[in-house]
């Protein structure tokens, strides 16, 4: 198979469009059979997602035994090769840096004009569950960029939901991360059981203020179904990445990163985009050499997504066609190739991340660098962020104002309410107010 190329030059404009397109998941089919999870969580508790893990994850697990114990904690310790945890321990403390200095200040308070004092106070959230899926694998990355923000944010009760592995237990890395992240309560409970566990709460699992994390279609719809009863947050969807490469770029590195995000899944989207063609070509002839290198299944994965329509080269004919496509694209992830990458920043509007130069391939950012992975996708870096402190934090609008700063602002008010047609308001900043503060107008 080969690399697709897509030549902007011979793109009619709904072509061009169709390359912005993502995989559109219909949650549709999947709520319809989340809908009796739901249910049965919500009305039978630990029982229902004892069950549906036996069930949908094949996993042993008992009502009873839905908790992660202080002895799998141990294990978990004592087993877990010892390079792995040091790395986990390396990836905590770049995280916890981040997100420690990304924190907002406690309260502002300034004089918005004479008399007149305004702020905001900044708090955490009580309560938030991390998400941590593992249907392709142990992803306990996915618990160090959840939970340790949580943390940083000050949020006093958090836990993991995860699926249990096909023994009933978590995985080693999960509970180990956990650890160092600063959480104790570790549950069994994957997929939308796991979600409505954490939106209504069982005997076991606690009812929390927020959920976090990305997951299958069936997490993806359970959330969908219970977001009246509890946030959750920005939707997650398949991975996307776009390569950004000027004519000093190496067409062969650029190829290299293309790969990272595409192996996620044959629905995830990558695409190198340059105006020079030698890098376009330098890439397309390196690409099946790095797929040699991987594994049978994740070169499956990246080859579908490369040499099919949501991924490959995208051909512009000058730089600003190339920036206004990724603007227009809003990635995931974006990683600029060049040998002054900071040139272009300024003018790239819309991504999760923009990951520059050579020596800051994605996996750094996915895992060791201390930003947050938990990226806007599917379009959503137009308006929204990374998942960061903010997103465990509550701003609360605080005001006072003077007797010296009132009549100023008590007729502003007054004005406004009554051409609005608000008597109260009107009344509550009139003479009734002055006499019976005891002042006169």
């Amino acid at each position: 198979m080969a690399v697709s190329l897509h030549d902007l030059s011979k793109m009619t404009r709904a072509a061009r469009g169709r390359l912005l397109k993502r995989a559109e998941a219909d949650l549709s089919a999947f709520e319809e059979k989340v809908k009796p999870i739901i249910h049965a969580v919500r009305h039978e508790g630990d029982e229902a997602v004892a069950r549906f893990a036996r069930q949908f994850d094949k996993a042993p697990v008992e009502a009873g035994s839905l908790a992660a114990t202080e002895a799998d904690f141990a294990r978990a310790e004592k087993t877990l090769d010892p390079q792995v945890r040091e790395t986990l321990g390396f990836m905590a403390g770049s995280i916890a840096r981040f997100h420690q200095d990304q924190k907002p200040e406690d309260m502002w308070f300034h004089e918005i004009r004479p008399g007149v004092f305004a702020g905001d106070r900044t708090a955490a959230i009580a309560s938030v569950a991390c998400y941590v899926p593992r249907g392709k694998g142990a992803f306990p990355s996915s618990v160090l960029m959840a939970a340790i923000p949580a943390t940083v944010a000050g949020v006093r009760e958090i836990c993991i939901i995860t699926p249990p592995g096909p023994d009933g237990s978590v995985d080693d890395a999960t509970l180990v991360a956990a650890r160092m992240a600063g959480v104790s309560r570790v549950f069994k409970a994957g997929g939308a059981q796991g979600i409505a566990a954490v939106a209504y709460g069982t005997a076991t699992i606690p009812s929390c203020a927020k959920v976090v994390g990305p997951g299958s279609p069936w997490v993806g719809a359970a959330k969908r179904l219970v977001s009246h009863v509890i946030d959750t947050g920005t939707p997650a969807g398949p991975s996307e990445l776009i390569v950004l490469a000027d004519d000093t770029a190496d067409g062969r590195l650029a190829g290299l990163d293309l790969i990272v995000e595409s192996e996620h899944g044959p629905d995830s989207s990558a695409f190198l985009v340059t105006w020079s063609r030698k890098v376009a070509e330098d890439a397309m002839q390196a690409i099946p050499g790095f797929w040699g290198q991987m594994g049978a299944q994740r070169a499956a994965y990246s080859s579908a997504v490369l040499c099919g329509p949501m991924g490959g080269i995208v051909l512009a004919r000058d730089e600003a066609e190339a920036i206004a496509f990724c603007n227009d694209y809003a990635p995931e992830h974006l990683c600029v190739h060049s040998g002054e990458p900071f040139q272009y920043l300024g003018r790239l509007e819309n991504a999760g991340e923009i990951l520059l130069g050579r020596h800051t391939p994605p996996t750094l950012g996915n895992f060791v660098i201390g930003v947050n992975h938990v990226l806007p996708t599917g379009g959503w870096a137009r308006t929204g962020s990374p998942l960061s402190v903010h997103d465990f934090m509550k701003r609360t609008t605080v005001a006072y104002v003077t007797a010296a700063g009132y009549p100023e602002l008590a007729r502003h008010g007054g004005v406004i309410a009554r051409y609005e047609g608000f008597d109260g308001h009107a009344n509550a900043v009139s003479e009734t107010r002055a006499r019976l503060l005891g002042t006169d107008r």
